[in-house]
């Protein structure tokens, strides 16, 4: 009897597998990638249309810039020139100025609340001032160089000249994260100007004419803005005239744009480019 049932067992168990085999060799099959890898995802690249300009002061080497209420924020660099400003945006008048010590190199700006933050180059210090009086409120350090810095309505972000991005507490500033920016796998360095703007960072890339779009979650390069032509400095020699500041006008949802000595700031509208080749 225990035999019989042991061959009844052995039976059902190759009819189970035989089963298991034929449906196994029904299923549709994907067959993997040549490389193993996914395609990358699409990179969209963006000309300009000029809609207007600005007067802008041609001594200011622009380092940060933030507009808000039809009044523009602009941090500026060099020793012994380096300053913070408010100023009329359709005039170009000077409202208000605050000149760091000498010794300091001014850089990105970017506003937070009731505060302006400041960063400063090398010397791995930063700044906080009132908004509405410049009056000074403290200072923080971090361990790199300072470049740009803008912030997502919760914490601050910071470049430091290499293709990273730090995220910062506005109030303690502790570095709380990190993101590398790669387009396509590639590193992108000389981050410099920063700016938020519908989830996204925009970023100016020293010394060229290239602005990238980076997703602020993974660090994914979506797209590039080319304005090559918008400015071009009268002597060929002067190299540090590159472009340099990034502002969103939230009334026209315009970029407004300048760069470093130059004499105008041009509100552009993006225009994608018909054909996305990879560059």
């Amino acid at each position: 009897m225990a035999k019989g049932r042991l061959l009844m067992l052995v039976f059902l168990f190759m009819i189970s597998s035989a089963r298991d085999v034929a449906t196994a060799q029904e299923q549709p099959r994907t067959p993997p990638s040549s490389d193993g890898n996914q395609a990358p995802a699409e990179v969209i690249h963006y000309g300009y249309k000029v809609i207007r300009s600005y007067p802008h002061d041609r001594q200011a080497f622009t380092q940060g810039l933030v507009y808000e209420n039809g009044v523009l924020y602009e941090g500026t660099g060099l020793h012994g020139r380096s300053a913070i400003f408010r100023r009329d945006l359709k005039t170009g008048q000077t409202l208000q100025m605050l000149r760091l010590p000498d010794k300091y190199f001014g850089e990105g700006i970017t506003l937070f609340g009731d505060r302006l933050i400041q960063l400063t180059w090398q010397s791995k210090t930063g700044f906080v001032y009132s908004k509405d009086t410049f009056t000074p409120r403290g200072q923080f350090h971090y361990p790199t160089e300072g470049w740009g810095i803008t912030h997502d309505g919760k914490r601050l972000l910071y470049s430091d000249g290499t293709a990273t991005l730090r995220w910062l507490d506005p109030n303690t500033f502790a570095e709380t994260g990190r993101i590398e920016v790669r387009d396509r796998g590639r590193l992108v360095r000389h981050l410099n100007e920063l700016e938020f703007i519908d989830g996204l960072v925009y970023a100016n890339i020293w010394p060229t004419d290239r602005i990238a779009i980076i997703d602020p979650k993974t660090g994914r390069v979506t797209g590039w803005i080319d304005l090559t032509g918008l400015y071009t400095p009268p002597n060929p020699r002067q190299s540090d005239a590159v472009l340099n500041g990034i502002a969103y006008l939230p009334e026209t949802k315009h970029l407004l744009v300048t760069g470093k000595l130059w004499p105008k700031l041009y509100e552009i509208e993006l225009m994608p480019e018909p054909v996305h080749q990879p560059r």
